[in-house]
């Protein structure tokens, strides 16, 4: 078994074992906030730039600590204040020590949309990530059926929630545009060994329309980087290790930006 497959199964496990009523959920979701327009802010860039989704990560399943005492608000306010389109917190616990305070206190601290980044197994997470002031949800595609990924576009779409239908190769961004996905992120990281493909981003850029919105994940670990992708074609990067481990995370956002520092 993966390491993705075992993480699916302890998620999936905590959905069957949930007992909350999804009518209630959904009500409570209905009558939440009203989101801050996830794709619009990626959109928002000016010529040039390139958008980011700056990440609120604590731990890696492979690289360990990134940083330690890491304050989710304190961060999401430097984020805010650099430049940042969005930001996306983990709120996955038992793998990347995140939780959903982690992000209530980040989208309490900063007018910018946010996504929660977590394993979505179940309709009730999705009512959950808009319950908790999330803005957008991530949809793994590897991690869901047919089926399952139309039903939770289509529900995160009613709660005014944006889906981020994450791929890794070409078969399953066919799936994410069968099912009409208008925001795609490519992650250049398998799940399954944890390996980064730097060009992988770049290889599927064109085979995703253009009036969707593309998204490069993991990887990106330099300004030389985030230009390739820039220059590809991306109109976002959401990027998490080099943010959250950089000394000056202000120069690192505008150099990821492209903005002359």
């Amino acid at each position: 078994m993966s390491y993705l497959e075992k993480i699916l199964e302890s998620h999936r496990l905590e959905s069957q074992n949930d007992n909350r009523s999804f009518e209630l959920l959904y009500d409570k979701a209905v009558d939440a906030e009203p989101t801050r327009g996830f794709v619009d802010s990626l959109k928002s860039s000016q010529k040039g730039e390139i958008a980011v989704i700056a990440e609120i990560k604590k731990k890696s399943p492979s690289k360990g600590e990134l940083a330690s005492n890491l304050d989710p608000a304190s961060l999401a306010n430097e984020y805010e204040k650099g430049g940042a389109a969005a930001i996306s917190v983990l709120t996955d616990e038992n793998n990347f020590a995140g939780s959903k305070e982690d992000l209530i206190a980040a989208a309490k601290e900063v007018k910018l949309p946010i996504l929660r980044k977590d394993f979505t197994v179940d309709l009730k997470d999705i009512c959950d990530t808009r319950i908790m002031g999330a803005d957008a949800v991530l949809l793994i595609v590897s991690a869901l059926d047919q089926v399952e990924l139309k039903d939770f576009l289509d529900l995160s779409i009613e709660l005014d929630l944006d889906p981020l239908v994450e791929v890794h190769d070409e078969k399953e961004l066919e799936r994410a545009l069968a099912v009409d996905a208008k925001l795609i992120g490519v992650n250049q990281r398998d799940l399954k060994s944890f390996e980064v493909d730097p060009l992988k981003a770049i290889n599927l850029i064109s085979e995703i329309p253009a009036n969707v919105t593309s998204v490069a994940e993991s990887g990106i670990d330099s300004a030389r980087s985030a230009s390739a992708l820039r220059e590809a074609g991306y109109a976002a990067l959401l990027v998490g290790e080099l943010l959250v481990k950089s000394s000056d995370r202000a120069k690192t956002l505008s150099e990821l930006r492209n903005i002359p520092v």
